[in-house]
């Protein structure tokens, strides 16, 4: 996937365990885990990448971490266009 921010190209490779985003002239700018907390009750999205990884196994009856990428196939859809907006919001800090 490419697209352009800031005059610069970024390309996301969205993978089963982790998540790169890459920014033409920069490089590979950082890597995330492929992982969205969500909560059940106020159907949202707490958190994304390696805060939402920490809370694997820990989360409360109310959450639930997720990987929306499974054996290389997107398997939440919504949990990955919430992955993919964190992503971009996050390149884009970084340009």
């Amino acid at each position: 996937m490419g697209l352009f921010v800031k005059n610069r190209e970024l390309a996301i490779d969205l993978g089963t365990t982790n998540s790169l985003v890459y920014i033409q002239e920069k490089g590979i700018v950082f890597r995330e885990p492929s992982v969205v907390c969500y909560n059940t009750e106020l159907d949202k999205v707490e958190s994304v990448g390696e805060d939402a990884r920490r809370m694997i196994g820990r989360t409360p009856g109310n959450m639930v971490a997720v990987r929306p990428i499974k054996d290389g196939v997107v398997a939440e859809f919504d949990m990955t266009v919430e992955m993919i907006k964190y992503l971009i919001k996050k390149s884009l800090a970084k340009t």
